[in-house]
């Protein structure tokens, strides 16, 4: 041990009178860092898509780019409606992510079979016939709905936006898969283990 650690490690017993650190280390999260010919691939992706498409959201395009980026950063629609500037966005978030084709697992999580809405809808039953079909909400039915219209948008142009996002963030989103498939990997293997340094 030199010098310096010797006086660190006296500090240290001083003022907690611990003789032992016992921590679990875990990495912030960061946002994903864009060089600016990638955040202008990003907003021109997110443009054409809008004119391609049409959006039925008041988010500017800048605000929906900060919503793309949220999501490849595992971001909550929260988070993303903070980083924005008012936390009653979520909302608002949610739809306009969905619009982008940017689903996560529990976007799908309904509480009755999916299946069954979209055949419902086929038929031409109104929203409020399938709110009672499936004793939810009307605004539950409509949730779902944009998703199914997600889904079906993203099957019929070959999910070709998505892919120009994921393109346009490149490096950035290939080093976040990385580092959460080593993290997941790493929980794995140490879970229920802790980091002893002893002086």
């Amino acid at each position: 041990m030199d010098e310096k650690t010797e006086d660190l490690r006296d500090i240290f017993v001083d003022v907690t009178g611990e003789e032992t650190v016992t921590e679990r280390q875990s990495e912030a999260r960061g946002s994903l860092s864009l060089d600016p010919e990638a955040e202008d691939r990003l907003r021109e992706a997110v443009v054409d898509m809008r004119e391609a498409l049409g959006f039925d959201t008041s988010l500017d395009t800048d605000e929906l780019v900060v919503v793309v980026q949220g999501f490849y950063d595992d971001t909550s629609d929260a988070d993303i409606a903070r980083e924005l500037g008012d936390d009653s966005l979520a909302k608002t978030v949610a739809r306009a992510r969905v619009e982008l084709h940017l689903l996560r697992d529990r976007d799908t999580d309904a509480p009755f079979d999916l299946d069954a809405l979209r055949e419902g809808l086929e038929e031409g039953a109104s929203v409020a016939d399938l709110a009672e079909r499936f004793d939810v909400a009307p605004s539950t039915v409509r949730r779902y709905r944009r998703v199914l219209e997600a889904q079906r948008e993203r099957r019929r142009t070959n999910d070709r936006f998505r892919a120009r996002f994921e393109d346009a963030l490149g490096d950035a989103v290939s080093e976040r898969m990385t580092a959460d498939v080593k993290e997941k990997g790493l929980e794995g293997a140490t879970e229920g283990q802790e980091t002893n340094v002893s002086f």
